[in-house]
């Protein structure tokens, strides 16, 4: 490990007698490090302390290639304060081979309640889940364990329903740093302006923190006007399986007046008669095909088409778990934005249910 005046192994503060360890700080470091040190001597992992956090692996001994992908990490809340590794790694353990646990601590020396675990697998993050939510840690202890989304894009409100994608982009570039991309609807009844609010993806969870720190004070502005600033709320992965059975639509930036006809004609005009349905709220529609093979053919026909002069864009529809649907059962389907802003009803930019007739009729929303 290299280390730096923010980054040390645990062992070099280790005193000759096995006392305190302490940071370069002064800071003390968690009173059992003779039971820290004996799990990294029978695990092989390492463990560095840095910026508030100790990490433990990251990779594990033996690790060839790069890190898990996205969907491999839980968060885990309620820890007892008082309670480390060499209690928590062998609990977490039995759902899978662990990547990195990253424990969140205090200058005290106790750690701040809660941590992140990346699994190897996502399906042993999801066991995890499983197994671990809700679980009795200690006697009347019980710690909650949910996915850990790594998030990259921030809601960014109160802008001028003027500007463009790319003044948005350089503005932002200007006050910023890492910014890749921002992404802007247009408004439902005037294609030509923007909505009041835009997304700003960053090439990184910490660009994107770093850009939320330095501009959520509230007195930040842009082109004369206060903005407002939060985490982009972001969608739900679906598993691979699922998705491959999907055959459904997600169709945004509808014209007002295009009617769910004109959509059925257009998106049946490759092979008339395979659209189930349609069901249009506002700028945005859902198109059911009768088999998932027509469905995808008429994605790669239909995205970036052209309808009632506004240039459309389609992707498949996302379904929503019971969970995720709440109330409406397990046939909801949810638009792919990826993107919900906290700042009230953003129209098609949201996550939108969709219920199938069965279940009761339609519904669309952000969330």
């Amino acid at each position: 490990v290299t280390k730096t005046p923010s980054t040390q192994t645990l062992a070099d503060h280790m005193d000759g007698d096995g006392g305190s360890v302490t940071g370069d700080d002064g800071r003390t470091e968690s009173p059992n490090e003779a039971a820290l040190l004996a799990l990294m001597e029978t695990t092989g992992y390492s463990m560095v302390q840095e910026n508030g956090q100790r990490k433990f692996g990251g990779p594990p001994p033996g690790w060839d290639g790069p890190p898990p992908p996205r969907g491999c990490e839980v968060f885990v809340g309620k820890i007892p304060r008082d309670m480390y590794e060499d209690e928590l790694v062998p609990v977490f353990e039995r759902a899978g081979r662990i990547y990195e646990f990253r424990l969140m601590m205090e200058f005290s020396g106790e750690n701040r309640g809660y941590a992140f675990v990346m699994y190897t697998t996502r399906e042993a993050a999801q066991r995890s889940i499983h197994l671990l939510d809700n679980h009795e840690i200690r006697p009347g202890k019980f710690i909650g364990v949910c996915v850990s989304l790594d998030n990259c894009r921030l809601f960014i409100g109160s802008i001028p329903k003027d500007k463009t994608k790319e003044e948005i982009l350089v503005e932002m570039r200007k006050v910023t740093e890492g910014v890749v991309d921002v992404i802007v609807y247009p408004s439902a009844t005037d294609k030509t302006k923007n909505r009041g609010f835009a997304f700003v993806e960053y090439d990184s969870h910490k660009a994107a923190a770093m850009a939320r720190r330095k501009l959520i004070p509230g007195t930040f502005q842009l082109w004369g006007h206060t903005i407002q600033v939060d985490w982009a709320e972001p969608e739900k992965d679906v598993d691979e399986e699922t998705m491959l059975r999907v055959r459904v639509l997600y169709v945004r930036n509808l014209m007002m007046t295009t009617t769910e006809e004109t959509l059925r004609q257009e998106f049946s005009r490759f092979k008339p008669g395979t659209v189930e349905r349609v069901k249009k709220l506002t700028d945005y529609a859902f198109v059911h095909y009768h088999s998932r093979e027509d469905a995808v053919t008429a994605l790669h026909l239909m995205n970036g088409a052209l309808i009632d002069g506004a240039t459309i864009e389609v992707t498949l529809a996302k379904p929503v778990s019971k969970e995720g649907g709440r109330r409406f059962g397990n046939r909801g389907y949810v638009g792919n934005s990826n993107l919900v802003g906290p700042y009230g009803d953003v129209s098609s930019t949201g996550n939108f249910l969709f219920q199938g007739r069965e279940d009761g009729g339609m519904m669309g929303g952000g969330k």
